[in-house]
């Protein structure tokens, strides 16, 4: 397990080395993990070797929301006198996030022609 989860977190410090020193859009973890892909697609052993470690991780995933509640908790009165305002935010950003993905996939499968014919003419456009 120490192996592993050494492995994993050398990909995450290769990242943000990565990030940094070149100035890079992505944060440094992101770009860790586009590298550990690349290594797993290069090496399936490697894949292998932590695909133990990983699934653990991923089981007790939900522990990583605890700081988050703790951040609720100690911030409750900000809450209290601002929630209404953060929940608008929040359901207007999602909205118009999940607008936007449905308008890039549209855009795209226009573009690249592999819009289904059975698609568009049940929606009356073909």
């Amino acid at each position: 397990m120490i192996r592993s989860l050494a492995i994993i977190l050398t990909f995450q410090l290769l990242g943000e080395i990565t990030s940094r020193g070149l100035g890079l859009p992505l944060p440094g973890p992101v770009v860790g993990l586009i590298a550990m892909v690349a290594a797993f697609i290069l090496r399936p052993d490697l894949a292998q070797a932590i695909r133990p470690t990983a699934t653990g991780l991923l089981a007790h995933l939900s522990l990583f929301f605890v700081p988050a509640g703790v951040g609720i908790v100690a911030h409750w009165d900000l809450l209290r006198e601002q929630g209404l305002g953060l929940a608008a935010a929040l359901t207007g950003s999602t909205v118009l996030a999940i607008a936007a993905g449905a308008w890039a996939f549209t855009a795209v499968a226009r573009l690249t022609g592999s819009e289904e014919r059975a698609a568009l003419r049940d929606q009356g456009r073909e």
